[in-house]
């Protein structure tokens, strides 16, 4: 057993150090320059702020999108007006179903949260990267772009009837996790070198 683990342990720096040589690698190829590696860790952060501000302004009611006193503190929905207002796709009945209900609140939250922290930080980006797709597939489905594009030719809230922010956001979460993006401007080594997550490769970043 023990040899079991040291073995593991040492799989595990070797893919570390394998990851520190690919950060300051000047060559061409699957490597990111240190150019590249900052500018992508400048998205991860950026990105990471969206979801950060959307949990404080649906908590606190900023006066943003969620007006003052409608906060989630304030006893407000930050999933009531917005599921209940959907129109059209086949999620239509399941997200009129869950609008307000307190479990769809928490997690939408926690959600947020999350993934701003996350990105933010650099830590456990793989998780991120699924949870973040979840979340904006969910969102891409109530907002279902589709609609009038097929009903009317009109776009909704988006001039691609397929493309919107919310892939976009998906698929930068996935490049994150698959860069290693966390080691740059973030806690992604000090993260990876933790016992448990030592212990749990999948919640390397």
């Amino acid at each position: 057993m023990a040899v079991h683990q040291e073995s593991r342990r040492s799989a595990h720096m070797m893919e570390i150090s394998a990851v520190e040589a690919a950060e300051t690698a000047p060559r061409h190829g699957a490597v990111m320059t240190p150019l590249a590696a900052r500018a992508v860790a400048v998205v991860r952060i950026t990105l990471g702020f969206v979801f950060l501000w959307a949990f404080l302004d649906k908590a606190f009611g900023l006066h943003y999108a969620t007006g003052s006193g409608k906060g989630w503190i304030d006893g407000g929905s930050p999933t009531k007006g917005f599921l209940s207002g959907v129109q059209a796709g086949p999620l239509r009945s399941f997200f009129h179903a869950i609008a307000g209900t307190g479990w769809a609140d928490t997690l939408f939250m926690l959600g947020l949260l999350g993934i701003g922290l996350a990105l933010i930080s650099g830590v456990a980006l793989r998780v991120t990267a699924v949870a973040g797709t979840a979340l904006m597939a969910m969102m891409w489905a109530a907002e279902w772009p589709l609609a009038q594009h097929l009903t009317t030719g009109a776009p909704t809230g988006s001039s691609n009837p397929l493309i919107d922010y919310h892939v976009l956001y998906a698929l930068a979460m996935i490049l994150f996790a698959a860069s290693y993006a966390g080691n740059t401007w973030g806690l992604g080594r000090i993260w990876a070198r933790l016992p448990f997550v030592r212990d749990n490769r999948w919640l390397l970043q």
